[in-house]
């Protein structure tokens, strides 16, 4: 029997999602280019204020790698996330095997955290954080967009919205399970919306930090920790 153009099409697809990107993340011990010693000042300060992620306990994906990157000449540092993958799109050839996201933290000269940016789905988000305390930050289930704890969801962008995100997951069910051929993940976020907005699984990053490095251009440093290809978002926020 011959099969159709709709039968012949799926099985390509299915090839093809077999063939998936798959993650190739360094093991560690990594040698840094330009690592500070464990002991420097500015790398304990930068594992000082090093966020505190609270993730959706629902999340499937590990956050397996941090590198902190001090600014050289602001007070400013710059906290890459490496999870294990995206939720969506993992099937798809020439697509980034892991998903990285980052976290931004200015301090004053006391060395507490005065404001905070984090990266949300190409957007960048800034809050304010004096006398705040430890900075906080959200995680997003499946796709890990960053957001300052207390964010209220009427600040986000109106096609970035969280319920859009949520509803948006259903349309894209086909798109997780394809996802899973290439790699283990979930079938679904098989709850409701409400536990989509819980944020009650605390993670310290502040013993996760694999590398602290004070440049403007850490291409190298990123490269070495996570791996090659990773998503290479922005270095740091606007007017940085």
């Amino acid at each position: 029997m011959r099969l159709t153009n709709l039968t012949a099409a799926v099985v390509v697809l299915l090839l093809n999602a077999a063939c998936g990107p798959r993650a190739h993340i360094p093991p560690r011990p990594v040698l840094v280019p330009g690592a500070l010693d464990a002991a420097d000042s500015s790398a304990v300060l930068a594992r000082a204020l090093a966020p505190l992620l609270y993730l959706q306990k629902d999340e499937s994906f590990p956050l397996e790698r941090v590198v902190a990157v001090i600014h050289p000449t602001e007070p400013l540092i710059a906290y890459h996330l490496l999870w294990r993958d995206d939720v969506h799109g993992a099937w798809i050839p020439f697509t980034k095997p892991t998903d990285e996201e980052v976290v931004w933290v200015r301090y004053d000269s006391t060395r507490a955290p005065v404001e905070v940016w984090t990266y949300w789905h190409g957007k960048i988000l800034h809050s304010a954080w004096q006398n705040r305390g430890q900075v906080e930050i959200d995680v997003q289930w499946g796709k890990h967009g960053s957001l300052p704890r207390g964010t209220r969801r009427s600040d986000l962008p109106f096609f970035q919205s969280i319920g859009s995100f949520w509803l948006g997951h259903w349309v894209g069910l086909p798109d997780i399970w394809l996802g899973n051929l290439t790699r283990r993940g979930p079938w679904c976020f098989c709850h409701g919306f409400g536990r989509y907005l819980a944020f009650d699984e605390p993670m310290a990053i502040t013993p996760r930090v694999d590398a602290v490095v004070r440049t403007k251009k850490a291409g190298d440093a990123l490269l070495a920790v996570f791996g090659k290809p990773y998503s290479k978002k922005p270095e740091w926020p606007p007017g940085f």
